[in-house]
């Protein structure tokens, strides 16, 4: 086991808040990171001691890719919802397992039914882009409303069909008379670089790497 350092081989790292901090920061842990001080200050952002800054994940990718930070973790959603930002993606880092979804209320399944009467169906999402290519992807024809806030209400107040919408459990769903009726793909936190840092960085990078997979 390597003796714990400080910022990874003088790598910045953008580090996701929400539901993937808390083993993103047992990750960098284990790779050496001293992370309390990070643990100990919800509101700091910037961790220059240890190389971490914290932010959304999906702010992840912008900060990587300007160059901002020189890795980043962020969830699949993400990267695939902002599939044009010019990241590499190096590793699957298995953590944060969720799923994205196609749910509609219970009962008879009113996106299918508008699809057969229709020929489309609307359907609310945070993840427009993945909820367009899924319908162009299986040849159906859907009006895509983006929402914000609470994806579940769509369906319960007639804005629209059916939701596209990441679950880790299904209990939101449930709890709101949803249920699934197409898997569209799991995600899990992957790990990200800049190109240029991937280039400029690449020991310490290649360094980086053989830690994750030692840990």
């Amino acid at each position: 086991m390597r003796p714990p350092v400080g910022p990874i081989s003088g790598l910045r790292i953008a580090v996701p808040r929400g539901a993937l901090l808390g083993d993103t920061l047992d990750l960098l842990d284990r790779l050496g990171v001293d992370t309390r001080e990070v643990r100990e200050n919800e509101r700091k952002l910037l961790f220059d001691d240890v190389g971490v800054v914290t932010m959304r994940p999906s702010d992840v990718p912008t900060y990587v890719e300007a160059g901002a930070a020189d890795i980043g973790i962020t969830g699949k959603d993400v990267l695939m919802e902002q599939s044009e930002r010019e990241v590499y993606e190096l590793v699957d880092l298995g953590y944060g397992p969720c799923t994205m979804v196609l749910a509609t209320a219970a009962g008879e399944d009113r996106a299918a039914e508008a699809l057969r009467r229709l020929g489309v169906v609307r359907i609310a999402t945070k993840y427009p882009r993945i909820a367009a290519r899924y319908f162009i992807d299986t040849g159906r024809q859907a009006e895509i409303v983006e929402v914000n806030g609470s994806v579940e209400l769509a369906p319960l107040t007639g804005l629209a069909e059916g939701i596209v919408d990441l679950t880790a459990t299904g209990t939101t769903l449930r709890e709101n008379g949803l249920v699934v009726r197409e898997e569209i793909v799991r995600c899990t936190a992957r790990l990200i670089a800049n190109p240029v840092a991937h280039k400029l960085k690449a020991a310490a990078l290649d360094a980086l790497l053989e830690r994750v997979n030692e840990v």
